[in-house]
């Protein structure tokens, strides 16, 4: 139906309210939006106000998380004003635990993208990353994941081995970046400006992108150590130092996937 066929000759009052509601959702055109919502409003139906106001607030949040990802992507935009084409985010999960493996991803963005709800993997459940780790493997130009075993985290301390994750993934990409969204830190041995963002992974969507698919894989390997290390709870806390965590060490001892360069693991493996 286009807008104009709408205002010659649509009575809001005679439709059902769920054709309304279907309209409402399918409609392309602005201004027939515009003409059946304030037909709503006219509408005399006691639930005719309460769809216009609820599609109101649906649009209302629509627009502010398209200002909220404007915002996350806004110093890429200004790196590709300057004539930058390919900008990379990259981020690590995995520094702290106690156990399994520190990870880190990089990722290539295209100009556009479609990732709505998009924001740093701490700040969202598992459903939610695992949706928006699918959605930037679909559109991602370029990405890459790469791992630090637990022997190099404790042979180069977890610093080391986190820029060593974050290089790897950077050289593994299949497009060379021009430009490097960091959080926190700037990566050695890299030939490409670099910008380290202080919580870049909650203020820069190319890092949070970075930060959602480097968690969702090494969760999964998580997960899969769990099944092999039974009693440890590796799939719940994912290796931190939680007080069940802490508990099962006691009470089984360390494993071959812990880090014995950690305190609470070295305490340990030295009784």
């Amino acid at each position: 139906m286009s807008a104009s066929g709408a205002a010659d000759g649509l009575d809001v009052a005679r439709l059902p309210l769920r054709e309304i509601r279907a309209q409402l959702e399918a409609a392309g055109d602005p201004a027939l939006r515009t003409l059946l919502l304030r037909g709503l409003e006219r509408d005399p139906r006691r639930g005719a106000r309460a769809l216009a106001q609820a599609f109101e607030r649906r649009a209302a949040a629509r627009r502010a998380e398209s200002r909220r990802l404007a915002k996350l992507f806004a110093l890429r935009g200004r790196l590709v004003a300057g004539g930058v084409r390919h900008v990379a985010g990259v981020d690590e999960v995995g520094v702290g635990p106690l156990a399994g493996p520190l990870v880190a991803a990089a990722v290539v963005l295209p100009a556009r993208v479609e990732l709505p709800g998009l924001d740093d993997s701490k700040r969202l459940s598992r459903a939610q990353r695992e949706r928006l780790d699918g959605a930037i493997r679909a559109q991602a130009l370029a990405l890459a994941v790469a791992e630090v075993s637990v022997e190099d985290v404790d042979r180069l301390n977890v610093l080391r081995a986190t820029l060593l994750a974050m290089r790897r993934a950077v050289a593994a990409l299949a497009l060379h970046p021009d430009h490097i969204l960091v959080d926190a830190r700037t990566i050695p041995g890299i030939d490409v400006p670099q910008t380290a963002i202080v919580s870049g992974d909650a203020r820069d969507g190319s890092i949070a992108a970075a930060s959602i698919v480097a968690k969702v894989h090494r969760d999964a390997i998580m997960r899969r150590l769990d099944t092999l290390h039974p009693g440890y709870g590796f799939a719940s806390h994912k290796g931190y130092g939680t007080c069940a965590h802490l508990a099962a060490l006691a009470r089984l001892g360390p494993t071959s996937v812990h880090r014995r360069s950690f305190g609470p693991v070295a305490q340990l493996a030295l009784c």
